[in-house]
């Protein structure tokens, strides 16, 4: 993903984060992933599902659309990290 925190965030963007938030909170339930991470991931993939219906110039997409964004990265590279970290140990 080419956004970093803060940056200002395309539908494109969003749509991308949607779907690979998506996959990481299949898997890390699958991978019985710690509480914490599932948690967050599905939070974020929850408010990104629910923004993705809604007008991209609509008040809830403008005010929680880039912290949803920013949930999401976050919740992503814990998802990785701790991934990369199993494999390790595999």
């Amino acid at each position: 993903m080419a956004s970093k925190p803060d940056e200002p965030t395309t539908r494109l963007d969003l749509s991308h984060l949607r779907r690979e938030a998506r996959t990481a909170l299949e898997l890390s339930i699958v991978e019985l992933a710690p509480t914490d991470l599932i948690e967050r991931l599905a939070l974020a993939t929850g408010l990104l599902e629910a923004l993705a219906e809604l007008p991209p110039d609509s008040a809830p997409a403008i005010t929680l659309g880039p912290s949803a964004a920013d949930r999401a990265r976050i919740g992503l590279k814990m998802w990785r990290d701790w991934s990369i970290g199993r494999k390790k140990l595999a």
